[in-house]
C-alpha cells in the first residue's frame, strides 16, 4: 500500500494522534475505561503511528520490561482504516523495531478473538485465558533473532 506510511512517533507531537486512536477503537468501540486505557506507561514507551493518505489510522505502544524482552501493546486500527492490513503493518514494523535494538524476546496480551492473527505473525499463546479490561486475553510470545546475531 503507497498511500501508507508507519514511523516511531515523537511523543510530544504525536500523542494527541495516538490517544485519539485508542479513544475511538479502545474506549468508544470496546468499552475500555480511560484508566486502563491511558495507564501511566505511555510516556516511556516507544509508540509507532500508521498514516493512511496523509491521516493517522493505527498505532502500537512497544514498552521495554527489561535489556532484553519488550511487550507489544494496544495495536489499533480505526474502523474505516481496517481491512487494508495496516495492523499486521504495524506489528511488523514493532518486530523490526525490537530486533534492530537487540530484543530476543516479544510478549503481547493478544485478544482472544484476534489472536490467529498474532499466530501467523509467529507468536505462541502461553496459558489459559485470561480476562482483561473486561474482554478475553491470551498471553503470547515471540522469540526473535537480533540484527548482530546475539
Amino acid at each position: 500500500m503507497d498511500n501508507l506510511v508507519i514511523k516511531v512517533a515523537n511523543f510530544s507531537l504525536d500523542f494527541p494522534a495516538i490517544q485519539q486512536i485508542r479513544y475511538l477503537v479502545f474506549q468508544l468501540e470496546q468499552g475500555v475505561s480511560a484508566e486502563l486505557e491511558f495507564d501511566g506507561n505511555d510516556e516511556a514507551a516507544d509508540h509507532l503511528l500508521a498514516y493512511l493518505d496523509g491521516q493517522p489510522v493505527g498505532t502500537t505502544r512497544i514498552r521495554r520490561l527489561d535489556d532484553r524482552t519488550a511487550k507489544v501493546e494496544r495495536v489499533a486500527v480505526i474502523e474505516a482504516a481496517r481491512g487494508f492490513g495496516i495492523g499486521k503493518r504495524l506489528m511488523v514494523e514493532a518486530i523490526a523495531f525490537l530486533q534492530n535494538a537487540d530484543v530476543a524476546e516479544v510478549h503481547i496480551h493478544a485478544q482472544a478473538a484476534v489472536n490467529d492473527f498474532y499466530q501467523r505473525l509467529g507468536f505462541e499463546p502461553e496459558g489459559e485465558v485470561f480476562v482483561e479490561a473486561g474482554i478475553p486475553h491470551v498471553k503470547m510470545k515471540k522469540l526473535l533473532m537480533s540484527q548482530t546475531g546475539r
